[in-house]
């Protein structure tokens, strides 16, 4: 066998154990995808009704709360949360999240504001780490399973944040970035301010049309109480909601990723299969151009004697 051959063939076994790493990490990815989709189903009817609740205690009258006011007199500082990965091999996952918090940054210090960065997963941190940037908290190991604890953390790093003084290095608003999840094909970059919460005022006419009446409640002890012990449990709820819909769009990235490199081993694979046996019928037409060779020149050297 020549050595071309030989250096195909290496080539083409190499590639098949690639090949077959790609294929089951593919099928992983695709099967924790439905785990995901079925998480972020389940936890939907209590975003739901929580979202209720606290609609119809803000709306109760005139409530004086930090966590719903509009907006600060003075906008000096704001957080942004970075949700990305913490293993790569998912295409273009989490560098999307990065541009698009670096664009959000940008936007933000056109305001004149100051930036305090909050990561979660790895890759973020990571970019934030190489290019010696500040790091105001950041969280990893569980980006592709997140559970409601870490969400519960992170939370309350951010209100942590949110209620202290501006002297003492607290921000006014929170954004988060994050990959929304719409189906298996399509996950686009989402951007959201979770602080201070948008109150939004609607007519009758507009809420008797959009079917958005809220039932009459009794608060007790009051509004504000109702809303001290609501609000933190909402703000927990839609970081909980975005590592959900990162996580189901991260195995959906790595998924199509892995999909993409098997396909491609497969098409190099039959590249390298062509070579091989082009090599291969190379190598017998030479050994029998030999073989004739040599039968003429020893016909010949016997018809001389």
């Amino acid at each position: 066998m020549g050595a071309q051959l030989r250096v195909y063939r290496r080539r083409i076994k190499s590639v098949k154990a690639t090949k077959k790493i790609t294929k089951a990490m593919e099928l992983i990815a695709s099967s924790r995808i439905v785990k995901a989709q079925q998480r972020v189903q389940a936890a939907t009817p209590y975003t739901r009704e929580l979202t209720r609740a606290i609609s119809a205690a803000a709306s109760h009258g005139n409530v004086d709360h930090p966590l719903v006011r509009t907006q600060a007199k003075e906008v000096k500082r704001a957080a942004i949360v970075l949700v990305t990965a913490d293993r790569g091999l998912a295409g273009a996952y989490s560098s999307n999240i990065i541009k698009e918090g670096e664009q959000l940054t940008a936007l933000l210090k056109e305001r004149g504001l100051e930036v305090e960065p909050f990561l979660v997963g790895r890759k973020a941190v990571g970019y934030y780490k190489f290019r010696e940037r500040k790091i105001a908290g950041s969280w990893t190991g569980f980006t592709d399973q997140p559970m409601y604890s870490n969400a519960k953390e992170i939370a309350a790093a951010l209100l942590e944040k949110f209620v202290a003084p501006v002297e003492q290095g607290g921000v006014q608003e929170i954004h988060i970035v994050y990959t929304h999840f719409a189906n298996m094909v399509t996950q686009t970059p989402t951007v959201t301010r979770i602080l201070p919460l948008q109150v939004q005022e609607v007519s009758a006419e507009d809420a008797k049309k959009s079917g958005s009446y809220f039932p009459l409640y009794e608060f007790e002890p009051s509004p504000e109480g109702v809303l001290d012990a609501l609000l933190p449990r909402y703000i927990e709820n839609l970081v909980y909601t975005s590592l959900l819909l990162a996580a189901a769009s991260e195995h959906a990235a790595r998924r199509r990723a892995m999909k993409s490199a098997t396909d491609n081993a497969e098409e190099m694979i039959r590249a390298l299969s062509r070579a091989a046996n082009q090599a291969r019928q190379a190598e017998i037409t030479q050994e029998i151009s030999e073989i004739v060779g040599g039968a003429d020149a020893l016909a010949s050297a016997n018809a001389g004697n």
